[in-house]
């Protein structure tokens, strides 16, 4: 099946031409930190994360879209998701792939990362988080892989693949719990010492996962013809909705915990990260405009009009995509480290190099996840031809691509 990635349009070759344009940049600075090590990088003694660490947090969330249609679709029978749990799994696969990677450039000797396998220690959370990571990636890809493969035949997927797609969700939770764990487990840092860590990281999760997929299946509808039940999309866009709201809410949580216990080691980090402490607020322009596009967000997807107004469902999805990354990508990890151990505040500036390394693994990320999506839709596209032969089809993939008016 991986053939038909190897074919398309002139648009797509250029696609295609970027990611690996981005890659190659992304390997030689990659090349250059294994060289000169991580002092290359702005982390420090007193920020041993930086926006490695940061962006696999996020990327753990974004790995939700496959459960968020999994769960409706597999253990309800909600028959409209149907046409995308394939592209949700393997959305899955890429994000979680992506994340991987991220932890891997992180290490100053990328090598060691093989001590968790060959010196297991159950005690730790590192190593329950290489279980449940590594089990969700093999478990979406081989689920996708042998759909599409049966679709292919003209046969029903094999009865295991259900019961593996019921194991997926467990697995998904699973995910983001334990990696919420390595945070709410670090007693030195007050802001990530909280019991509903996990749960905030639930909720982002499942919000701009949910909301990454709506945009990527409107992108496969509008330039392949990917046939997309409307009333998915929107039964997808108000998860986003309601689980961003759920997020929001977790968050005021914090903030009245922090402020109205009156605790130094509480407060400190949210002051950072949205007035300013001791002179230093280089994340507040970035945390107001989080707070904004999470309230434009859930104000478009929340009035119907809106939200079934193509024209403002992707601002919507996107201003919840990008709020999730900087709240989850920047304020979390950066402002767990404000103040250090001696009550002082330092500041994380990425150097340049990290800047590229990040943009060639995003770019085998996009890469993975071009390869799939490409896949499943050659395959999905060859049911559907002797359709198009009786002269059907036509008409249905120029209505496809049509964008439909607000109702």
């Amino acid at each position: 099946m991986l053939e038909k990635a190897l074919h398309g349009s002139k648009s797509y070759y250029v696609w295609i031409a970027v990611l690996l344009l981005a890659i190659a940049v992304g390997v030689a600075a990659y090349a250059n930190q294994l060289m000169n090590g991580l002092t290359l990088t702005g982390m420090s003694r007193d920020v041993s994360w930086g926006l490695y660490i940061a962006q696999f947090v996020f990327l753990v969330g974004v790995a939700a879209s496959g459960v968020m249609v999994a769960i409706p679709f597999y253990l309800h029978h909600y028959q409209s998701y149907g046409k995308i749990v394939i592209i949700g799994e393997f959305m899955a696969v890429a994000a979680v792939l992506t994340a991987v990677l991220f932890v891997v450039v992180d290490l100053g000797q990328p090598m060691r990362v093989l001590n968790v396998i060959l010196f297991p220690t159950p005690n730790s959370m590192l190593f329950w988080d290489m279980c449940v990571l590594s089990s969700y990636l093999i478990v979406n890809l081989v689920i996708g892989w042998t759909v599409l493969g049966a679709e292919k035949k003209g046969f029903p997927p094999p009865k295991w693949t259900h019961v593996l797609s019921l194991v997926a969700i467990p697995l998904a939770v699973g995910i983001h719990t334990v990696t919420a764990f390595l945070f709410s487990g670090l007693a030195g840092h007050d802001y990530w010492l909280t019991a509903i860590m996990a749960a905030r990281f639930l909720a982002s999760a499942f919000a701009a996962g949910p909301a990454l997929l709506v945009v990527l299946c409107l992108i496969l509808k509008k330039t392949a013809g990917f046939d997309v039940p409307r009333k998915a999309l929107d039964s997808l866009a108000k998860t986003v909705c309601y689980a961003m709201i759920a997020n929001v809410f977790f968050f005021l949580l914090e903030v009245f915990t922090a402020f109205y216990s009156n605790v130094p080691g509480h407060k400190a980090p949210l002051e950072y990260l949205f007035v300013g402490l001791d002179g230093h607020g280089q994340l507040v322009p970035f945390m107001w405009v989080a707070t904004a596009l999470a309230a434009i967000g859930i104000f478009l997807l929340l009035v119907p009009k809106f939200r079934r107004n193509y024209k403002t469902l992707v601002p919507a999805l996107m201003a919840v995509f990008f709020a999730c990354m900087i709240d989850k990508g920047l304020g979390l990890v950066l402002g767990g480290f404000v103040p250090n151990t001696f009550e002082q505040v330092v500041e994380y500036t990425p150097n340049i190099n990290e800047v590229l390394v990040i943009l060639g693994v995003y770019g085998i990320g996009f890469l993975v996840l071009t390869v799939l999506c490409k896949v499943a839709v050659g395959v999905r596209a060859k049911e559907i031809a002797p359709a198009r032969e009786h002269g059907a089809g036509g008409d249905a993939a120029a209505a496809a691509c049509e964008e439909p008016a607000a109702s």
